[in-house]
């Protein structure tokens, strides 16, 4: 019982819903509190899993072309989600998080309109840089021929529900913000599954239905994130949510815009980083040709299906650490903060050791092709060993979004873009082989975590 729960019980007075859950995040136990926070989100990020495994699935059954032209799509569309739920989402839920733990309602209402309005205005934007300028990306990545093709193909319908991944993840992360996971959690869900029967169903061409290829595909991310959007928008209008999307215009004001824009902007700097970093090692393993181009993007998307579990620890730490720095205690966000990243770091680390023993668990779902085996099997290998501190330095980044200081995080998401860009210069210049690549990649995972680790351990709270 936390002290608020228990003076109300000494009083006589009944604690509320809402009483108990601000006092978990003020003042409860830390590792049980962020376990009881966590469970809901990597429930509901599991059906990121799913969707990427059978969306990887049924395009595997396209033919190579089309697993080399989602490889080629895939980081673009992973810095959608990474840019809105993780950069922008994570940054809405620390001031909101700080704002409810000071007892200032009025501002966190304010924040949560204005972030609403962020989300919109960034999700148009980019939805349309995608659409003109998607092809140019695809094919400056090396693509070429059918692989070219296909991403394409797959680019332009996805590239529409790009507004509704943005306003997805904003609406979700304002609930977060106020301690509601449950809620965001079960309809992202739900979102997933209904992606997986729509994608599947027109990509496949299943019953009567048309066979559309990889434009079926992204139509089940196109209506998937349609329903979440207008489901949470929904859900934080109405009185089950705890802190209600009020749109009221006085409330978007210039400060809480800046409020936003401050942190955010540089937050955002950490996924446009990490899929630089992969894209310049898409583009390099795009020399090797088209298997060895499809490999990689099975095995790398294992390591993206791993940033779930970190995330869902590090969302869970984000309103934990800033109720505690809205209420001035450092000393407990910062328990948070490293309870958090070595929680992250030894599940994804364990799951990272699985797919250096046994790869095949993960790449037999995919495909036949021996040579795209081989290689997606052979990046595992390697990679595989690093996977733990890339857990760890994601943790620590949504920690630090917390305590709204990101600037330390964001540096070490820097030193992994640096290292693989000079090694991966040396590397071709040598004329290096295929696995010195993977090793690469593995090398400036370790030097992310270690560096988020110092830089967090060094900043000022």
């Amino acid at each position: 019982m936390t002290i608020a729960v228990a003076a109300a019980v000494e009083s006589g007075a009944v604690a509320s819903p809402a009483e108990i859950r601000a006092s978990l995040l003020r003042d409860g136990p830390i590792l049980s509190t962020l376990v009881r926070l966590s469970l809901p989100n990597l429930i509901a990020l599991c059906s990121a899993t799913i969707v990427s495994i059978a969306e990887t699935a049924y395009v595997g059954a396209l033919g190579v072309a089309s697993l080399g032209g989602i490889a080629l799509v895939f980081p673009i569309f992973m810095l959608m989600q990474m840019l809105s739920a993780g950069a922008l989402g994570g940054t809405i839920s620390g001031a909101i998080s700080r704002a409810s733990g000071g007892g200032n309602s009025v501002r966190a209402e304010a924040l949560a309109l204005c972030s609403l309005a962020i989300g919109l205005a960034l999700g148009l934007v980019l939805s349309v840089a995608v659409l003109v300028l998607g092809p140019s990306i695809y094919r400056g990545l090396g693509g070429s021929g059918a692989v070219l093709a296909e991403a394409i193909t797959y680019s332009n319908v996805a590239a529409l529900g790009i507004l509704a991944i943005w306003v997805s993840n904003t609406l979700a992360s304002i609930a977060r913000g106020s301690g509601s996971m449950a809620a965001p959690a079960s309809i992202q869900l739900a979102a997933g599954v209904l992606q997986v029967v729509v994608g599947g169903a027109l990509g496949l061409g299943l019953g009567p239905l048309p066979r559309l290829g990889m434009a079926g595909v992204a139509i089940g991310q196109l209506v998937a994130f349609c329903a979440s959007a207008i489901t949470l928008f929904i859900y934080l209008r109405s009185s089950r949510a705890h802190l209600k999307l009020r749109l009221d215009p006085e409330l978007l004001t210039a400060e809480r815009f800046r409020e936003i824009a401050r942190v955010g902007a540089v937050a955002m700097l950490s996924p446009l980083l990490a899929i630089s970093t992969i894209l310049i090692l898409t583009a390099l393993v795009a020399r090797f040709g088209p298997e060895a181009l499809a490999g990689y993007g099975i095995g790398v998307r294992l390591e993206f299906l791993l940033i779930p579990i970190a995330f869902s620890v590090g969302v869970a730490c984000v309103p934990m650490v800033g109720t505690a720095i809205g209420a001035g205690n450092i000393v407990r966000a910062r328990q948070i903060a490293w309870t958090a990243g070595g929680l992250a770091a030894s599940v994804v680390g364990i799951l990272g050791l699985l797919a250096v023993a046994m790869p095949g668990l993960w790449v037999d779902l995919f495909t036949d092709d021996p040579a795209v085996r081989e290689a997606a099997a052979d990046y595992l290998r390697v990679a595989g060993f690093a996977f733990g501190f890339f857990g760890l330095g994601l943790c620590l980044y949504f920690a630090s979004q917390g305590a709204g200081r990101v600037g330390g995080a964001i540096a070490a998401q820097a030193l992994r873009l640096a290292i693989v860009m000079v090694g991966g210069w040396i590397l071709v210049e040598s004329a290096a082989p295929l696995w010195m690549l993977f090793a690469l990649s593995a090398v400036a995972m370790v030097a992310m975590g270690l560096g988020t680790a110092l830089f967090i351990k060094l900043a000022r709270w």
